[in-house]
């Protein structure tokens, strides 16, 4: 992570492609039992007939909507989402279903994906939990694969055809936690630097693009002394999509700005660098234990076309100057860049 300063006006494409799962990567989602025969399919959630903006506590446009169906339809979809539920959580067990009920659909224009994401309420408590149904994308799909092996992360998600179905990732939005919870203990602060070197680390490293603090979330959790934060990536449509290489490191975005001063204000570059080195360690640690899924996902990925040539092109000429390797301009698809970002940054470790 370098802190030199630069114009922070960096921002993806204004609309991402999205590309379709095909034959490859769905026999690597069976294989690694992803596909799953769903009683809900996307298209299903489009029959609403009526949709109201969602706004938040603060009376702010979310830039979500609550979406409302006819009676009819919600006594045939409102069950099967509740098994879908079932399904991520109990492995279908049925038992689990007659206390638990749809409380709220939402669906949101803005993103990519085009998502729903649907609550889910304990009748018996009052708890709720939810999940997103999405339209299914390739990128997508190798983002969250590279997350659940890649990160300290594991990520329940499912696919049938083109329907994709995540869990819920818990966590406070960056932006939210950037305004409320940085003016805190030295300690504490100290520890969020250093997990948001090592969330740079491993965006950088997988080529994660798009890390603006609203594309992830931060867990914090109570230790002993202050607290602990993990930094949780939320937003995958940008897996190896863009051309620009900055794009891939979140300290450039002026949404994290905040987060990079406080780096400046607690942190050298040997300190930096030895959180780098630590996060490249665990990298190389999970990449050894995940070999076989990794080699099974790349043998897939490295063919398959996730991103325009023009920007491939242009990431690999601007990896071969950042890491001073020619091998990356060889590189014609986004899954071989990948891999050879794995291999340079890790790759002494996993000799």
């Amino acid at each position: 992570m370098h802190v030199q300063k630069e114009p922070r006006g960096i921002v993806p494409s204004k609309k991402k492609t999205l590309y379709p799962i095909r034959t490859g990567l769905r026999d690597y989602l069976i294989k690694y039992d992803r596909e799953v025969k769903l009683p809900v399919q996307y298209t299903d959630l489009l029959r609403f007939n009526l949709k109201t903006p969602l706004r938040d506590k603060e009376g702010r446009d979310t830039l979500w909507y609550t979406v409302y169906y006819d009676e009819s339809e919600m006594k045939e979809l409102f069950p099967n989402l509740t098994y879908i539920y079932a399904l991520m959580n109990t492995d279908g067990d049925t038992a689990v279903m007659e206390h638990l009920s749809v409380a709220r659909i939402d669906y949101c224009t803005f993103a990519n994906t085009r998502p729903f994401r649907v609550r889910i309420i304990n009748r018996l408590n009052d708890n709720y939990d939810h999940f997103y149904i999405k339209v299914g994308d390739a990128s997508r799909v190798y983002g969250l694969e590279l997350e659940h092996v890649l990160s300290p992360n594991r990520i329940i998600y499912m696919t049938d055809g083109n329907t994709l179905i995540e869990e819920h990732i818990p966590g406070l939005p960056g932006d939210e936690f950037i305004k409320r919870s940085l003016h805190t203990s030295k300690f504490n602060q100290i520890r969020i630097c250093k997990e948001f070197v090592k969330f740079n680390e491993r965006c950088f490293v997988r080529l994660l693009g798009d890390m603006r603090s609203y594309n992830f979330v931060v867990d914090i959790t109570p230790d002993i002394e202050g607290n602990q934060y993990r930094f949780r990536a939320i937003d995958f449509d940008q897996q190896s999509y863009e051309g620009r290489l900055k794009m891939y490191l979140p300290h450039y975005f002026k949404e994290n700005l905040a987060l990079v001063q406080l780096g400046m204000q607690h942190m050298d570059l040997t300190t930096m660098r030895q959180y780098q080195e630590e996060e490249r360690s665990l990298i190389a640690n999970r990449f050894r234990s995940g070999y076989y899924r990794l080699q099974d996902l790349f043998e897939v990925m490295n063919t398959d076309s996730i991103a325009p040539e023009e920007k491939v092109i242009q990431l690999g000429k601007e990896l071969a100057s950042y890491h001073k390797n020619p091998a990356f301009k060889s590189c014609d698809t986004m899954g071989k860049l990948v891999f050879e970002s794995l291999h340079q940054i890790v790759g002494k470790r996993m000799g």
